[in-house]
């Protein structure tokens, strides 16, 4: 069933999409500004579910790759995005039939209702994270049989790119980060196709609604003067993790990523802890006084104290009154092949995962 996304839903998006970021998926306030402008001059989009999805369907995964920070500086273009469908269609030969997000977190939320909106394809209500991750290999396409290639890579200085073949998703990762830093850490991508069947068994479904659903239940706690964190983790199943005031932020662009660290002096019950949280464009590791409390794949978010509104790992500074919550995980990240793309020893960490639930 197509049903058209309204304009209420584009500001709820970004609020929700912003949260499963877990600080990296890039701000998405440019993505719902330039959707906005896109439905005042009468575009519209529509979203299927996957269960609707037919076996025979052709998918392009459209998303943005590089470092947090650069996106905040150079916006995208929508023309742009719909163009590496394009080059990825034209040297397919084929005409895709949906367009669909690698990553619900942060910005990567719109890029495929942006590449909709320019070419009238329907964008699938799922995505193959359910969140944000720093690498392409991290994905539930990586744990089905799509190959890992072809993929498109464009900027909007004119500059196409086709990644022909790759042995491996993580060799494809490689190739295309070295494209993205040399475009300035920041492209638009689209990546090898899928089907159907493909998308039903390895993406997690639902996420684009469940983003607008987590907007939605933001903005009418702060309507209603509730707490949003509150409201939040009711409507997840999270829980809160730490509450202070960030006292140091550690980070640099490095590679296409944007790395680092970032510390937490405890407030309002948790006085005399800290909080220290590292990170990878997301968050991905939070340890309590050395002590790990949570780990990808975990949601770890860090939220304004107030607002309940996204803090990203490029926008976090000294100062700021802060609540780290934690988020359970798409089930398809807790299996052995998940963790083995998205545990902890992803990311260097000499750990195994234990579940921030029953620590």
């Amino acid at each position: 069933m197509l049903k058209t996304i309204t304009s209420e839903e584009l500001d709820n998006l970004a609020l929700g999409a912003w949260i499963l970021g877990t600080g990296g998926g890039g701000n998405p306030e440019p993505g719902r500004l330039i959707m906005q402008q896109l439905y005042s001059e009468g575009f519209r989009v529509q979203l299927v579910d996957t269960d609707a999805v037919g076996s025979g369907s052709l998918i392009a995964t459209v998303a943005s790759q590089g470092a947090p920070l650069v996106s905040q500086e150079r916006f995208k273009d929508p023309k742009v995005i719909a163009r590496s469908v394009e080059v990825l269609a034209a040297h397919l030969g084929v005409r895709f039939t949906h367009l669909m997000s690698l990553e619900v977190g942060g910005s990567n939320a719109f890029y495929p209702l942006m590449a909709a909106a320019e070419l009238s394809y329907p964008v699938i209500d799922a995505d193959w994270m359910g969140r944000a991750y720093p690498e392409l290999q991290m994905a539930g396409m990586c744990l089905s049989d799509i190959p890992p290639y072809p993929l498109s890579s464009v900027d909007p200085r004119g500059l196409e790119t086709l990644i022909t073949s790759a042995t491996d998703w993580k060799r494809l990762e490689t190739i295309s980060r070295k494209i993205c830093s040399a475009y300035g850490s920041t492209a638009s991508i689209c990546l090898p196709p899928s089907n159907g069947n493909q998308v039903k068994k390895n993406s997690v479904p639902g996420t684009i609604s469940f983003a607008i659903e987590i907007g939605a239940t933001i903005k009418d706690a702060q309507r209603k003067k509730d707490d949003p964190i509150e409201a939040l983790l009711k409507l997840t199943g999270g829980m809160l993790l730490f509450r202070g005031k960030i006292t140091d932020v550690d980070r640099q662009p490095s590679e296409g990523f944007l790395r680092g660290s970032l510390s937490i002096t405890g407030t309002s019950g948790f006085e005399h802890q800290s909080l220290q949280i590292e990170f990878q464009n997301e968050w991905l590791l939070a340890q309590s006084d050395g002590k790990p409390v949570a780990m990808s794949p975990d949601l770890i978010c860090l939220l304004d104290e107030v607002s309940g509104e996204a803090i990203g790992t490029e926008a976090a500074r000294y100062g700021q009154r802060v609540c780290a919550v934690v988020l359970p995980p798409p089930e398809i990240f807790t299996t052995a092949e998940g963790l083995a793309l998205v545990g902890p020893r992803a990311f260097g960490f000499p750990l195994d995962y234990t579940p921030a639930f029953s620590i």
